[in-house]
């Protein structure tokens, strides 16, 4: 009995040794990693945008940088900073995204767990009868009387571990953690975007109050100028004509006021959801807009690169899609497979945990593919094109960044001269319309010559409200385009990634 131990302990000692043997090898190998190792395709970006900025606007020093994350701040509306503060604690497409990103991290999680063993234990019973013309095997035992009835027991532990000899799981790691790091990215491209709108969509709203004011101030001008068109006719001055011009141009601006609170109704809607609030849960209070475009940095244009966070997503879809490259290349090499058994196996439940009832396998296997068709031929190919599509991507939102910033600065540089001319035009306005008036009154000229000056002073400052709303709303497009402060060292490391909450 003792010599018969000894012999299958040596025996087990020969595999374990065999196996260390080969687990030694595997490590000594582990450094090899089959296909591409990645590196950032290079992107065009010129040495300077073409676009000057504007005369208030100027270049970013290290030291002066959009505020990180509430980059809303730079235009001192104090409303506004604590709607923007809701957007990312209750907008449901930022909680989407962010739950979208878990998904990322934990599917990094499931690649990671490719480079540790499974290991599987259970216990099973099996009881059964003999047909009673011959023995039988039950679980490994043998029945040894025909007829008889044998009971086996059984506790076992499986181990099975896939060596990552060429690297296969290591490219699926890091393909998880790339996407992983795109979709961070993501979501903090639809924060900035959602943010963005929400700051456009507020100073629309102001610049329609704006509007409003300027329609019930000029309203009521217009009234004054009826009841004095309509004294004058009671004189026997004016004529009924003058009298239904001037009710005309006045109903005529005050429907033009109502219509506005169309447009101001749906903004005010479009904030509310923007903040996660259903539309009856906000109610903004009418204020025309009262600041300025504000001075943001412009950074140089090879910094754009690391400040867009949608520029940082395809960059990490483009290591992504590499690494997949190094996985259909591991394919064309052979699997290493380590497998280990052991537990306890009696008839006798009694008996069941004896050192006697014991027992071990252990084994190893080497597979490899010797034809598929073409399949790992075409499965690496689409892996190359695929890869090829995502340096596109991210080439084209580069060009696209670019371009993003080049429009709201030629915007910027357009509205404001622009501005300054509407001033100009605006008193013009009001001359004729004060000529016209005094004209009218001394009875040189027809009312028709002060309903035309009233309509040409009235556009001209409606204009002149517009381009202050459109001078806000690009400045606001401008600091997303500039990536809102946001950099791309702010994506969580790999590690970050790959640990566990």
């Amino acid at each position: 009995m003792r010599e018969r131990m000894t012999a299958n302990g040596s025996r087990f000692l020969a595999v374990l040794a065999l196996l260390a043997v080969l687990a030694v090898v595997a490590a000594l190998l582990a450094g090899c990693i089959v296909g591409p190792n990645y590196r950032r395709p290079p992107a065009a970006a010129p040495a300077a945008f073409k676009e000057p900025p504007p005369p208030n606007w100027k270049s970013a020093t290290p030291r002066d940088e959009i505020p990180r994350g509430k980059w809303w701040e730079v235009f001192g509306d104090a409303q506004l900073d604590a709607l923007e503060e809701q957007v990312s604690v209750s907008n449901q497409s930022i909680a989407q995204a962010e739950a979208q990103f878990r998904a990322a991290r934990a599917a990094a999680g499931v690649a990671r767990g490719g480079l540790f063993p499974t290991v599987t234990a259970g216990a099973s019973a099996t009881r059964a009868r003999g047909s009673g013309h011959g023995g039988m095997v039950v679980a490994g035992a043998t029945a040894t009387a025909a007829g008889s009835t044998v009971s086996i027991y059984q506790v076992p532990v499986d181990v099975s571990y896939e060596v990552d000899l060429w690297g296969k799981v290591r490219r699926m790691i890091e393909g998880s953690v790339a996407t992983a790091q795109a979709s961070a990215a993501d979501l903090e491209t639809m924060r900035l975007s959602l943010q963005a709108e929400l700051a456009v969509d507020w100073f629309e709203l102001h610049g329609l109050d704006a509007q409003q004011l300027l329609l019930a101030t000029t309203a009521d001008a217009y009234q004054k100028a009826l009841t004095l068109t309509t004294n004058r006719y009671n004189q026997g001055i004016a004529s009924g004509v003058d009298v239904a011009q001037a009710q005309t141009q006045l109903e005529t601006t005050r429907a033009q006021a109502i219509d506005l609170g169309v447009q101001r109704a749906q903004l005010e809607h479009a904030v509310a959801v923007l903040t996660g609030k259903a539309p009856a849960e906000l109610t903004i209070t009418q204020a025309p807009v009262a600041v300025q475009p504000p001075a943001v940095p412009v950074a140089l244009p090879s910094e754009l690169l690391e400040r867009r966070p949608d520029i940082a997503a395809n960059e990490r879809r483009m290591a992504a899609a590499n690494a997949q490259i190094g996985v259909q290349v591991a394919a064309y090499y052979p699997t290493i497979s380590l497998t280990a058994s052991g537990g306890f196996e009696s008839s006798k439940l009694a008996n069941l945990f004896n050192w006697p009832s014991r027992f071990w396998s252990l084994g190893a296997s080497a597979v490899e593919t010797l034809f598929n068709g073409g399949a790992r031929h075409a499965a690496t190919e689409q892996a190359r094109a695929n890869y090829d599509a995502a340096v596109a991507a991210y080439r084209q939102s580069v060009l696209t960044a670019f371009q993003d910033v080049e429009d709201n600065l030629s915007a910027l540089r357009v509205l404001d001269a622009e501005a300054t001319q509407q001033q100009v035009a605006v008193a013009a306005a009001e001359r004729s319309l004060a000529l016209s008036n005094y004209r009218y009154q001394g009875g040189i000229t027809t009312y028709l010559e002060v309903i035309t000056a009233q309509a040409a002073a009235l556009a001209n400052e409606r204009t002149a409200v517009d381009i202050l709303t459109r001078r806000m709303t690009a400045s606001v497009n401008l600091v997303k385009a500039l990536g809102g402060g946001w950099r791309d060292s702010d994506l969580p490391p790999g590690g970050a990634i790959l640990s566990r909450r």
